[in-house]
């Protein structure tokens, strides 16, 4: 019933394009086991990403939540900031906690370094007569790059897919008051968010902005063989079309890449295809964006430079590495914690989960692990051993924006609600 409910909105939005567009609002949790000494990674961060724009931000060194767009600072409280300053270092403390539980249950060394992530939020259709509608729900947790659990919205039951997972699910699903209200965050309560933080920042979420074009070839690792990269840059919203094409026909790229952040607000997006050295062809790159009238060509000109156009690469895209280390996109970092050695090599060689990036949803792409079905933002002790039977009292966990709203309340939905059900049994 799901896929068909998806698959009606995006059909009748396809139809209806010009009256009706898709926009997103999502909170990534992202949790080291230990500190690591890398530029721009922190032990734990957290952000709020709207329509893959950051809006808001925290990490374990500077502990403060602050605005990432002048109209967010502009149109939330103080109140708000605090609540929300609050609200994440008690996640950050929940985290600290289980990412050492969920090791134990991985038999995983505590000297190498592991990742949990927990991503949650929503999508929603806006139309021009002002009313806004649901397309899906995200709760998922994974740990070092692959999947750990993630909530089925249409059955309101938590999804195990490996078996390190299922007495969290069993646990989980035994209260069904907890997944109910998870639910009702995910349909209701996100969507009024996002409704909200768009009409904060209307006037800038809805200027968009044209890609320039480039094409332009090195040296690939085969002999006899050059890498064509066509690139699409500055552009803005995120959606766009891209083709490498031989004589007006369209070429396979060799490495599909996804659509990554500048710095700026705007999107890039790269594909590249090996071709013959010595093989005259017209070559170009074809791209079509919702600001363009028709689409864009640019012709490559035929050169190569013995791997000049790193240098062409490094410039056009030198901003984004910045952007990434602040983002923590997931596949970055567990890309550089393997290459530095310092994150460890899973012993789980049994369970087949193929890995789940983030990325595509403007942000992180680490695992998590834990946080409980109605999140449980309220005072977890560090030395908690598994989260189970507190009695604090919810305040609103699940909605990162409900429960920093500045009345710090979550129209009440998890205020009466006891933290009573955690996700990770010792």
């Amino acid at each position: 019933m799901g896929f068909i409910k998806i698959f009606f909105l995006l059909f009748f939005c396809a139809v209806m394009q010009a009256e009706c567009e898709r926009h997103s609002l999502y909170y990534i949790y992202t949790a080291l086991s230990k500190p690591v000494s890398l530029p721009g990674i922190h032990e734990f961060t957290a952000m709020g990403l709207l329509d893959d724009r950051e809006i808001d931000y925290y990490n374990s060194q500077d502990k403060v939540k602050i605005p990432r767009q002048h109209w967010m600072k502009e149109s939330l409280t103080a109140d708000y900031w605090e609540k929300g300053t609050q609200s994440r270092k008690s996640k950050e403390q929940w985290f600290k906690v289980n990412v050492n539980i969920l090791m134990d249950r991985m038999n995983h060394n505590q000297s190498d370094v592991h990742v949990l992530q927990w991503r949650h939020g929503c999508e929603a259709e806006t139309h021009s007569d002002g009313s806004v509608r649901f397309v899906r729900g995200v709760d998922q947790y994974s740990y070092d790059g692959s999947d750990f659990l993630s909530f089925d919205d249409d059955t309101m039951q938590w999804v195990a897919p490996v078996d390190q997972a299922v007495p969290t699910k069993r646990k989980w699903d035994d209260v069904p008051i907890l997944n109910q209200y998870t639910k009702g965050y995910l349909e209701k309560e996100c969507v009024d968010w996002l409704s909200k933080f768009m009409t904060y920042g209307e006037k800038e979420l809805k200027t968009h902005t044209p890609p320039e074009v480039y094409a332009f070839a090195k040296k690939a690792k085969s002999p006899g063989k050059l890498t064509l990269t066509c690139m699409a840059t500055g552009f803005y919203p995120k959606d766009i079309t891209l083709l490498i094409r031989k004589n007006r026909i369209r070429l396979a790229e060799t490495e599909p890449q996804n659509v990554m952040p500048n710095g700026d607000g705007t999107y890039q997006l790269r594909k590249s295809v090996e071709i013959p050295e010595s093989e005259k062809a017209d070559y170009d790159c074809w791209v079509n964006h919702r600001t363009l009238k028709e689409p864009k060509i640019s012709v490559w000109d035929g050169k190569c430079g013995n791997c000049d156009g790193d240098r062409v690469l490094g410039g056009i895209i030198g901003g984004v590495v910045g952007v990434v280390l602040t983002l923590m996109v997931v596949g970055v970092i567990i890309f550089v914690l393997y290459k530095t050695g310092r994150i460890g090599v899973s012993r789980q060689r049994d369970i087949n989960v193929q890995p789940k990036t983030f990325a595509q949803s403007g942000g992180v792409s680490v695992v998590t692990m834990g946080s409980p079905p109605v999140r449980a933002d309220g005072g977890l002790p560090v030395n908690t051993p598994l989260l189970t039977g507190s009695k604090d009292k919810l305040s609103s966990g699940g909605s990162d924006s409900g429960h920093e709203s500045g009345n710090g309340s979550s129209r009440g939905s998890r205020e009466n609600c006891h933290e009573s059900e955690q996700m990770l049994p010792a």
